[in-house]
């Protein structure tokens, strides 16, 4: 299967921040432990054996066995669960929330940058044993970021009132949005496959969080692929003594508000810590935990929205006896996950990298190994008739990623047979200005605003011929550049990353069964390029 590559820097959808990283900027390493080399995992695997002992991992394998109960694992994943009670293995982790029928295609390519990197670690380190995890997101309670998906253009929502933790929405209410779908999708055989792979996962379980464990079992069992969901009492558990800091010291509000003044400058900030980085759950609530201001004692805590308070002494007995009803914020959970996990390596998408460099600070100052950050694999499917069109159209990938009016202006003036580009009638004029400059200055500075106020004026009429030339040519090959943004239009929905756009089940209804292997073929997490994949 041909494919070919882009640097994310020149893609133009990738911050300041993400390209310095792969760039390995020197001014960005105090922010990030180690860079993802595959040398540089040996290191990583020394200093987490140090830190993760053989309790957790004994803990770790019978959560996850107790939540694979009603699940149809692989022989493979029950492998890798196995495994994770021995000293010699580790996780190489993704995360993401509990989308509609897995939201955007991105969710793909998080899980199978996490299987290809642990393959990759096992043939580099035979001796040590790497499992796949995906951390579904169970406890996050953004409902209208995951309640829709899009496909062949069509918005598919889930009408629902939603309060709370969204793993545990009960899933009444799909098959409406099941009806809707499965009227799209046609007769095939893939399209059957759609129609079941819906049907079993969001009309046969109760909740989102067994909705999604199902859906993302079904499509990676056979890669060993462990899902995890961190919402789980004894696994909380472990976490007691830095959620009892969080409340008592808040040692991340104080660490991440230092890197945030560091980072700042040069890069902006992704996210802002509270006092307080944790939730209260109970029921349909997760709402935040803050120290009371209105209260004349310096020791109430309150649970926004509600009328739950404790005393210091009564919310510290609260967290040893129901630590499950207490959630990290974005600021923790990425501590929570360390903890519990033998974790090598985090790989997400650029804003999440962007708060995990905020939280290296505190990583140190708790005494908890900072994972390795990994940016995603990013992909362009494009389709053997679209590939076609592209090579017809003289289209090359570094055009195709282009804005669409800067893709239009750069193909009007490489197909027209006239010169559209007056850059260089421009630097013509401005060294006879430069002659014209000296001049004033030898013989009457005065002239030298008319002189000034000439070259402003000459520039200008020239860039408004250069855009009256661009746009008679634009009308001129209107028909050619119709058919150029019709498929840039496919590529780029809505003028944005395929990728953050179409949900999967557009390209399955295609290429059925081969989609996922093709990607596990293809996608190469260490390579550091935005991948272009013909199918």
């Amino acid at each position: 299967m041909p494919t070919d590559c882009i640097s994310f820097k020149k893609t133009g959808y990738f911050s300041t921040l993400i390209c310095d990283y792969l760039d390995e900027k020197p001014e960005l390493q105090p922010f990030y432990n180690r860079f993802p080399k595959l040398d540089n995992f040996k290191a990583q695997i020394d200093e987490k054996a140090q830190s993760f002992n053989l309790e957790s991992r004994t803990i770790l394998v019978e959560s996850l066995k107790k939540q694979y109960q009603h699940i149809e694992a692989s022989e493979l994943t029950i492998q890798n669960i196995d495994a994770l009670e021995h000293k010699n293995t580790f996780t190489i982790t993704t995360g993401h929330q509990l989308n509609l029928f897995t939201g955007p295609l991105y969710f793909l390519y998080k899980i199978v940058s996490t299987i290809n990197l642990s393959k990759e670690l096992k043939t580099t380190y035979p001796e040590y044993n790497f499992v796949p995890i995906y951390w579904m997101a169970t406890e996050d309670h953004d409902f209208e970021e995951i309640n829709y998906f899009n496909f062949k253009g069509k918005k598919f929502h889930w009408n629902k009132e939603a309060h709370g933790p969204v793993g545990e929405l009960s899933t009444d209410g799909l098959e409406a949005v099941f009806n809707l779908f499965s009227k799209e999708l046609g007769t095939s055989n893939n399209a059957e496959y759609l129609r079941a792979l819906f049907e079993n996962a969001y009309l046969k379980h109760p909740n989102l969080t067994g909705a999604t464990r199902f859906l993302a079992n079904e499509l990676f069992k056979d890669y060993g692929l462990v899902i995890i969901d961190a919402q789980d009492a004894v696994l909380k558990k472990q976490f007691i003594p830095f959620m009892e800091d969080e409340l008592c010291n808040q040692t991340s509000f104080g660490s991440v508000t230092k890197t945030n003044e560091a980072l700042s400058g040069a890069y902006g900030i992704q996210v802002n810590p509270r006092e307080i980085n944790l939730f209260y759950l109970n029921e349909s609530l997760r709402e935040r935990i803050v120290l009371d201001p209105d209260s004349y004692r310096d020791d109430l805590y309150k649970v926004i929205n509600t009328d739950i308070s404790w005393t210091k002494t009564e919310i510290l007995k609260e967290v040893l006896e129901h630590a499950e009803r207490f959630s990290p914020n974005v600021i923790m959970r990425p501590l929570y996950q360390e903890v519990i996990l033998p974790n090598l390596c985090y790989i997400g998408g650029g804003g999440e990298l962007a708060y995990w460099f905020q939280l290296k600070q505190f990583f140190n100052k708790v005494e908890v190994p900072f994972p390795i950050l990994l940016l995603r694999n990013s992909v362009l499917i494009q389709s053997e008739s679209q590939n076609r069109k592209l090579q017809k159209l003289h289209i090359s990938n570094d055009d195709l990623f282009l804005k669409r009016n800067a893709f239009i202006n750069q193909k009007v003036r490489e197909i027209s047979n006239i010169n559209i580009d007056f850059s260089e009638q421009k630097e013509v004029l401005k060294k006879q200005f430069d002659d014209l400059y000296k001049l004033a200055e030898q013989t009457d500075k005065s002239f030298l605003g008319a002189v000034k106020a000439q070259e402003v004026k000459q520039l200008k009429g020239l860039d408004t011929l250069e855009k009256r030339l661009l746009n008679a040519q634009k009308r001129k090959l209107s028909d050619v550049i119709s058919r150029m943004t019709d498929l840039q239009n496919e590529l780029f929905p809505n003028q944005s990353l395929q990728e953050r756009n179409t949900n999967f089940s557009e390209f399955y209804l295609e290429y059925g069964e081969q989609l996922i292997p093709q990607l596990i073929k293809n996608l190469e997490p260490l390579k550091g390029a935005f991948l272009i994949l013909n199918f």
